[in-house]
């Protein structure tokens, strides 16, 4: 029997996990050591192992003071989807997200992810906006659990 399992990213080793995962699924948007090491200390990152396999990693983005947002991504290599590890990443999220305080929750789909935004919006997600961030050309697309 397969066993999945979740950790904090916690040294080297995770991080480039978490890291592969990332860049693996956002290409357009490939984030450093150095940037995740920081973005670590700012949200709740997780990554999902099936056994010894790496599947996904999730970011939680808490809620600031001044809004009650909080910000929860799901993300699975393209061999692991379908199978369920999706949504565990996402209620894990979802879960930690609302200990937090969030009363509102948010996702950010990179436009070329057909599977991210098929999930979220499976998941009751609605689109409430679309952007570019400088110098890049593919768009970005928030959207707000309904």
């Amino acid at each position: 029997m397969s066993d999945l399992h979740f950790r904090q990213p916690d040294d080297d080793a995770t991080l480039r996990d978490w890291q592969y995962v990332h860049n693996e699924i956002i290409p357009a948007h490939v984030l450093s050591m150095d940037e995740i090491r920081e973005r670590a200390q700012r949200y709740h990152l997780e990554v999902a192992y099936l056994d010894d396999v790496l599947v996904g990693c999730s970011t939680v983005r808490p809620p600031t003071d001044d809004t009650l947002t909080a910000t929860v991504i799901a993300r699975v290599l393209a061999p692991h989807r379908g199978q369920g590890f999706g949504e565990e990443l996402y209620a894990r999220g979802l879960t930690q997200a609302r200990e937090l305080g969030a009363k509102v929750i948010e996702t950010v789909v990179l436009s070329c992810n057909e599977d991210g935004l098929r999930f979220a919006c499976k998941h009751g997600f609605a689109e409430i906006d679309r952007y570019l961030l400088p110098g890049e050309s593919i768009p970005w697309i928030d959207l707000r659990l309904a």
